[in-house]
């Protein structure tokens, strides 16, 4: 008995050695950020535009020409809990104002916070990994430039065992990288471009692509739509299927981006119209590059 119990105490901190060292959170090299902390603000617009950061972050910044306030507190209720948008305007009590761009770049590209605690997923950084490094700076810029609102944060709802931010990095080990998610021809700018705005700062898969049982995208059906992930409707297939948007030409896609009418003439909704008042804010060469990525991605039925 005496040997069973020792050989149980191995195993246990054996375990426990191996989860601690596989759950550590993972910073980016110091080489990465070097001469990224300066940033061009005007750029970051851009960026701050095609990842709808007003849309989960804002008070609701409509079309009054006022600078956005992201003072965060919009509550997104999923599966998994409920959990609270923080304040990412630069207060540097209640926002990030006190945050450094290592400490920013780290959050967007490594769901690592400045206390080295992982980021719940609910904060797409697993889409925000595949952003170039000088974007991020330039994010970084453009949001030093914005009202600092001071709006204390909400702690999230969840219960055990998702109180374990911990165990997330198991979590990242699976879903975490900065690969791209389908190929493309790599000889077409325009391609190039629709997928990285797409694929990265645009976050377009977290709703548009259905999850796993632990929150996971299932890039088989890469954006071929599915339940909410709040919860209460579906999401819409977005890929060349006759089920999707199969009949859309990519200038279709271009102009629905751009006026929020469809094909048939209907009207933008739901939380997509947040997304295409951002939408509209791009280039029409950066709309045209994501229609055109779009017309790419591999065709998937819409479920059930």
């Amino acid at each position: 008995m005496k040997r069973i119990a020792a050989a149980l105490v191995i195993i246990a901190i054996v375990a426990a050695v191996m989860f601690y060292w596989l759950t550590m959170p993972s910073r980016l090299p110091s080489d990465v950020l070097a001469g990224l902390d300066k940033g061009d603000a005007v750029a970051g617009e851009r960026m701050f535009n095609a990842g709808g950061c007003v849309s989960c972050h804002g008070d609701k910044d409509a079309a009054s020409g006022t600078a956005p306030m992201l003072g965060g507190g919009l509550a997104l209720v999923t599966p998994f809990g409920t959990f609270h948008t923080p304040n990412i305007s630069p207060d540097p009590q209640t926002g990030i104002g006190k945050w450094s761009f290592a400490d920013f770049a780290n959050a967007m590209l490594r769901g690592v916070s400045p206390s080295g605690a992982h980021f719940y997923p609910a904060f797409p950084y697993t889409s925000y990994a595949r952003m170039k490094p000088q974007d991020v700076a330039d994010l970084w810029a453009y949001l030093k430039t914005l009202p600092p609102v001071v709006r204390a944060n909400k702690p999230h709802e969840l219960s055990f065992p998702f109180t374990i931010r911990r165990g997330l990095g198991l979590w990242q080990l699976l879903y975490l990288s900065p690969d791209p998610v389908i190929a493309i021809d790599e000889s077409d700018p325009q391609l190039v471009r629709g997928r990285y705005l797409v694929e990265g700062p645009g976050h377009c898969g977290e709703c548009h692509t259905p999850r796993n049982l632990i929150g996971g995208l299932d890039k088989a059906r890469w954006l071929g739509g599915g339940p909410a992930p709040e919860g209460g409707g579906k999401i819409p297939n977005i890929t060349p299927d006759p089920s999707g948007i199969g009949s859309w030409s990519a200038a279709d896609i271009a102009y629905y981006l751009e006026s929020g009418f469809t094909p048939d003439f209907d009207s933008v909704g739901g939380a997509m119209v947040e997304v295409q008042r951002n939408m509209v804010k791009l280039t029409a060469e950066d709309r045209q590059a994501i229609a055109a990525y779009l017309k790419a991605v591999p065709p998937v039925a819409s479920a059930k």
